[in-house]
């Protein structure tokens, strides 16, 4: 089975009164497991748009999108919602960590859909990784931005996904955070070996990454420099 991220004329628009609106156009690349992107382009580029289609949140209006050799959105709703909880991690620019919950429980959601003996073993080893075993029973309130930002990475990692999704993950942070938090994602990249896939304004960010993509005029080009 080929193993992956293909993206194949990949476009998108979205239904206006004033007629269909494109975002997306014939976008086209490939990364391999181990692989590290950075996706840069302004506010309004389709940044986000393309990152919740790789995440199988939105379908595409045409291309294709293959995961190690699947296509997400070929399956029925039950089994794409399965797909995504298992292949897919996410970080998103606001953290979206359940107030009521500690930090350990935050790092089990993903888990909640089809638990497993060593979840929770899991779990504690990811938020000792991320340098915060001595707030495992905190919650979000009681945490620094940076840390809750720590804790949504080892939620999207509990489940080892095949590609982790950031969309804009230091961007709420201040430099100091915003540093630990990147070199702690590639870190944690390099170790699970996925295809790790960030969406930023940041060039500070973006420069720590070998592939690096443009959004311009819809489409996807590759950074000078950078590996294609």
């Amino acid at each position: 089975m080929p193993t992956g991220l293909t993206v194949a004329g990949l476009s998108k628009e979205y239904a206006t009164p004033g007629g269909a609106l494109p975002i997306l156009c014939d976008v086209s690349f490939s990364l391999a497991p181990g692989d590290a992107a950075a996706i840069m382009g302004p506010s309004g580029s389709g940044k986000s748009s393309l990152l919740y289609i790789l995440g199988a949140l939105e379908p595409p209006t045409a291309g294709e999108i293959m995961l190690d050799g699947c296509c997400p959105f070929q399956l029925p709703p039950d089994e794409l919602a399965a797909f995504r909880n298992k292949m897919i991690g996410f970080v998103f620019q606001d953290h979206c960590l359940l107030p009521q919950c500690s930090v350990l429980e935050n790092v089990l959601i993903p888990t909640l859909i089809a638990p497993r003996e060593h979840d929770t073993r899991r779990a504690r080893e990811l938020v000792e990784q991320v340098g915060l075993s001595g707030r495992i029973d905190h919650r979000p309130a009681e945490l620094s931005g940076g840390e809750r930002q720590r804790v949504a990475i080892a939620r999207a990692l509990i489940r080892a996904p095949r590609l982790l999704l950031c969309d804009e993950p230091t961007g709420n942070l201040d430099r100091a955070s915003a540093e630990n938090v990147s070199a702690l994602v590639l870190d944690l990249h390099r170790v699970q070996h996925s295809i790790l896939v960030v969406v930023t304004h940041s060039m500070q960010l973006a420069s720590k990454f070998p592939i690096r993509f443009e959004l311009v005029d819809r489409g996807l080009r590759t950074v000078p420099g950078a590996r294609s």
